[in-house]
């Protein structure tokens, strides 16, 4: 048996790694400063990716891979091909498994199953030429969860650790001509226990695998610190580099370092240090250097202005040895007084949690992927992320640093599974663990100690707390004492830098934001947990983090879904979860949890938190003098490059606009604007107006173009809607109405229409408009929707209520003539439940007009115990399938519900039922409209039925039941019907974040009581602007 089998490294606490170099920044060298400032790893001859198809054998256990595989001569003509960066589950082998807190093994440390699925690589390399005269390094930037590494038959080493760099000499193994790499990758390892993150367990080489060349004398490491002074305008660089030589190297190298203002295009400072102190070993020698400069451009998210660091190592004759360029930001991260500051300004974090995920590659995210997610979240107002919970692949810092998001950087530390025996901190208390611990954050943090986009070092996530942890905090503060060190399950900040928690309701939140006398500020590193439909209660968070300084915001979990894409027989594609690939245990859907789908279409989640976060707010309004207040909410920028564009519209139609600049309102500052509002001499009779404030990119930035919107409000003008009122038209001359007692029904005649009435339940059998069935079902009371992820909780107390099997059940109906135009029926209805002795009774009055206008009003009065709460009141019935094009005045164009629909604006809007929803992974309620005026459900030439609220109404109107969509699972399940199932509701419960959180709010809370509802319903056969006038007339006569 191989040696390497017999030791069995994989779980054995007393090995770490064998041959591992230790931790250093992440960098390429370069040959020459030109190609060193494209930043462009692929142009320097330095370095080889040896990413791409590799030969691949996997095995149930390490004893069943093939012997000898490591031998140049081995033949793997017989093996599977790989692509590396990937998760070999993915590609057929094994299968993936999602756990949120349980360890998918027996919990026996640190042994790990005997049946340690055992994945072996093979490629072949061929080195460039002047290669073999250099030092030759192998990188792995990402391997779940350990292994061991083989050039040309030679054993190198071996690494844990799965999201943490892996770096090994091997200049002694390389030759001229073709090398064999060989890699043996292990599922388990000890290591796993310490990486139970809420996620897909997936193996394999998954980061990028690399060899880099450097010179007999080399920069081995550097430390860059570029601070600010008070003032903070005066730059203050300290830089610490490592230079290492072979013991047999001789001649003196000199260190020629140059700072160049990118955006300047000029040269800021620059140095030539000699390099001639070497350790008692010979073999490496510090050099520092430092400069001050005035007048620096300051880094900030906002403002995220850098550097170009050059470090040239010569001999001294003025050879090149090899160039190192690195991004500087001058910044200073401090925790003063209560308060978070960044260059001594306080800031608020508006973050998230951000896992590695693509729906095909799993966390072997490419770099273009990493550049979207940027891209989004600062298309979002977002301006922090946190690395949840495990460092990033290097280049996601780098873009950090260029588009500007501050990072809490995350070790790969969670052992979340021991909850579940009892003993959160049994490792984190164990000392005998402690080496473990410290090694992972001293890798993340040499690593990534450049980047001036990371404020904090945490030290990882629900693992209990103990003296391990102060062991990684202690390092960490003697190492960088420049950063923040973070760590929520450091409850009383021993030995963090802030407070912390996660899941906070606001109510405590606002608790910890009145303890003035505490030294450290509070973060909320998790909140808002945006699985399925939600997060509902963004505002309520934010208004508190503004009120309270000592908040200083949070990250909301999470950013993406985990749904991995797959096939139905006949080729549809879904989104699986835990449990769909037969993994046991599994925590189902609780990994699709984002404010992104899998393929990054952005949620209604994530549109109302940008418009919750949005950087301008409008503080107050003037109408009589068209003067708007508004408030600059950046922490540094002022509003200068922004533009202002105005709209007043009429029930959504536009009738007079402008543009102007902003002016240069300072962070924090407010500043009046003063808008030409002239009132149209025409009033439409009953229509709504709004002045809308769109302040949007007055030119081209690297993360969206000119014209993007940032901010946005509407404003009512409620003296231009009253003054129109006055206008109103006289009521239309009334239709003659017939009525007859027919066969059990009440049949109702008047103009172009027909409605009839079940005389025993008071149904509506039928309702024709020019021949045109207007009905498929009758409207029925209903309190239930298709549970949302975020009623995991509550529903089943709801289901032990029967509260899903209640039904209408008729009392009584009569009818009576009010005049030769109007009939009146009036019905009386009891739903309720079977078990149970709770329901509510309701009276539905309908007034039927000659015209064909339908007047319903519903009254309920709730009986006996019914649940605290409810999930709707409102109406359901059934419209014909031709009936697919939407027309509204409301809240839109996306879905909206009581507690998230800040980001849902007034308007008309026009679209399909199909695009009324929206598609999350986990069929659930959706698509629901608030507070709507009128909507129309029409068919292609106009024809169709008008509802009209009064005063208002929300929506939803789908291809699929209730009962459809809370049996399916997955998308692909729904199958479309040839009816439109249409929702009206009196009101709609708020979503909450109760999978993982606060539950809805008190005023967004649905529950039973006392309601009046009314809606006008008319057969129409309109288009365009008669459709708007008739629906106004509809509301207002």
């Amino acid at each position: 048996m191989s040696d390497h089998l017999v030791r069995r490294d994989w779980q054995n606490l007393n090995v770490l790694e064998r041959n591992r170099l230790p931790a250093r920044a992440s960098f390429v060298p370069y040959g020459a400063a030109e190609s060193a400032l494209t930043y462009d790893q692929g142009s320097s001859d330095r370095f080889m990716l040896l990413n791409g198809e590799w030969a691949f054998h996997y095995a149930g256990r390490p004893e069943e891979a093939p012997a000898s595989f490591s031998m140049p001569e081995f033949d793997d003509s017989g093996w599977d091909r790989l692509v590396v960066p990937s998760h070999w589950q993915l590609h057929g082998h094994g299968a993936p498994h999602y756990t949120d807190l349980y360890y998918p093994f027996p919990v026996c440390p640190p042994e790990v199953p005997a049946d340690n699925p055992t994945g072996t690589y093979r490629r072949t390399f061929t080195l460039p030429e002047g290669w073999l005269s250099r030092n030759v390094f192998l990188q792995f930037q990402g391997v779940d969860s350990a292994f061991h590494v083989w050039v040309n038959g030679s054993y190198v080493g071996y690494s844990q650790g799965s999201r943490l760099p892996s770096e090994f000499v091997i200049a002694p193994f390389v030759r001229e001509g073709e090398n064999v790499l060989a890699v043996q990758v292990y599922q388990w390892s000890d290591g796993s226990y310490l990486e139970d993150q809420d996620m897909w367990w997936l193996s394999g080489i998954f980061r990028d695998v690399v060899l880099v060349a450097q010179p007999k004398t080399y920069l081995e490491d550097y430390t860059v610190v570029a601070d600010l002074d008070a003032d903070g305008r005066t730059g203050l660089l300290h830089v610490r580099v490592q230079v290492a030589k072979e013991r047999t190297t001789t001649g003196n190298v000199v260190l020629e370092w140059r700072l160049m203002d990118g955006e300047q295009g000029t040269e800021a400072a620059s140095g030539v240090c000699s390099v001639g102190s070497w350790s008692e070993e010979g073999d490496a020698a510090q050099v520092h250097f430092q400069a001050q400069l005035s007048d620096v451009r300051p880094w900030t998210a906002e403002t995220p202005a850098l550097y170009d660091l050059l470090l040239t190592l010569q001999t001294a004759d003025g050879d090149t040895l090899e160039v190192v360029p690195t991004r500087v930001g001058f910044r200073r991260v401090e925790a003063r007084g209560g308060r978070l500051l960044v260059n001594g300004k306080p800031i608020r974090l508006r973050g998230v949690n951000r896992h590695d995920h693509h729906p095909e590659r799993g966390r072997a995210v490419t770099v273009e992927t990493m550049e979207q997610d940027i891209i989004l979240m600062k298309r979002h107002n977002i301006n922090a992320v946190r690395t949840a919970h495990y460092p990033n692949d290097p280049r996601f810092y780098d873009l950090c640093d260029q588009y500007g998001l501050y990072v809490m950087d995350e070790t790969d530390l969670e052992t979340h599974g021991f909850e579940l025996v009892g003993d959160a901190d049994r490792l984190s208390n164990d000392p005998a663990w402690k080496e473990a611990y410290v090694e992972r954050m001293c890798r993340m943090v040499e690593r990534d100690k450049n980047h001036p986009s990371i404020l904090f070092w945490s030290l990882g996530n629900e693992s209990g707390f103990g003296c391990n942890h102060e062991a990684m905090a202690a390092w960490c503060r003697s190492t960088d004492p420049t950063r923040l060190i973070h760590y929520e399950g450091d409850r009383e900040a021993k030995v963090c830098d802030v407070f912390s928690t996660m899941y906070s309701t606001v109510e405590k939140m606002i608790g910890f934001g009145q303890r003035e006398n505490e030294e450290k500020p509070h973060v909320l590193c998790e909140y808002a947990h945006a699985m399925g439909n939600g997060p509902g209660g963004l505002l309520e968070y934010e208004e508190a983090f503004r009120t309270y300084p000592r908040l200083a915001g949070g990250f909301v979990w999470e950013w993406i879904d985990h749904g991995l894409s797959r096939k139905t027989a006949d080729g549809r594609t879904y989104y699986a979860y835990g449990g769909d690939y037969g993994d046991e245990p599994n925590n189902g859907n609780f990994v699709i949890d984002g404010l992104v789908t899998p393929d990054r279409t952005p949620s209604p989640g994530l549109l109302e938190y940008k418009k919750i976060i949005e950087p301008v707010t409008v503080e107050a309004f003037d109408a009589g003098q068209g003067t708007v207040t508004i408030r600059n909410r950046y922490d540094f920028r002022d509003l200068s490059h922004l533009q202002l564009v105005w709209t007043v519209s009429a029930d959504g139609a536009s009738l007079t606009s402008g543009s102007a600049p902003l002016p240069d309102v300072p962070p924090g500052g407010t500043a009046p604007l003063t808008l030409p509002l002239h009132r149209p001499a025409r009033l439409l009779p009953g229509a709504e107006y709004r002045l809308e404030l769109r302040f949007v990119l007055a030119s081209d930035t690297s993360w969206a173009p000119c014209g993007h919107e940032v901010a946005w409000a509407q404003l009512e003008l409620p003296r231009w809607a009253a003054a129109g009122l006055s206008a109103l038209p006289a009521a239309p001359a009334p239709h003659p109405l017939l009525a007859e007692e027919r066969a059990g029904e009440l049949v109702l005649r008047g103009a172009d229409f027909a409605l009839r009435f079940d005389l025993a339940r008071g149904d509506i059998c039928s309702w024709t408009g020019e021949g045109r069935p207007l009905l498929r079902r009758s409207p029925a009371l209903t309190l239930w929707r298709p549970p949302i992820d975020n009623d995991m909780y509550v529903v089943a107390d709801w289901r032990k209520a029967c509260l899903h099997l209640a039904r209408d059940d008729a009392r009584s109906f009569a009818w009576e003539r009010f005049d030769s135009g109007t009939v009146r029926c009036i019905r009386r209805i009891r739903t309720a439940p079977p078990v149970y002795d709770w329901g509510y009774e309701s009276v539905w009055t309908y007034t039927v007009h000659g015209s064909g206008l339908v007047e319903l009003r519903v009254q309920g009065t709730p009986y006996g115990k019914p649940p605290e709460m409810l999930p709707r009141i409102g109406l359901r019935m059934e419209l014909p399938g031709d009936y697919d094009r939407v027309v509204w005045y409301g809240r839109g164009p996306g879905e909206s519900y009581p507690d998230s629909k800040q980001a849902a604006r007034f308007g008309r809007y026009d679209c399909s039922v199909d695009g009324l929803g929206f598609p999350y992974v986990y069929p659930q309620e959706n698509g629901n409209r608030s507070d709507v005026r009128w909507a129309a459900f029409m068919s292609g030439s106009g024809s169709g039925l008008l509802a009209a609220g009064m005063p208002q109404f929300d929506f939803g109107a789908h291809w699929h039941t209730p009962e459809d969509i809370e049996l399916a699972k997955h998308t692909t399940d729904l199958v479309k019907r040839d009816f439109i199932t249409l929702h009206l509701d009196y009101r709609h419960n708020g979503l909450g974040s109760a999978s993982c959180g606060q539950g809805q709010l008190p005023p967004y809370r649905l529950e039973p009581h006392e309601f009046t509802f009314e809606v006008r319903l008319m057969p129409i056969n309109e288009q365009g602007a008669s459709l708007d006038a008739a629906a106004r007339r509809l509301r207002t006569f």
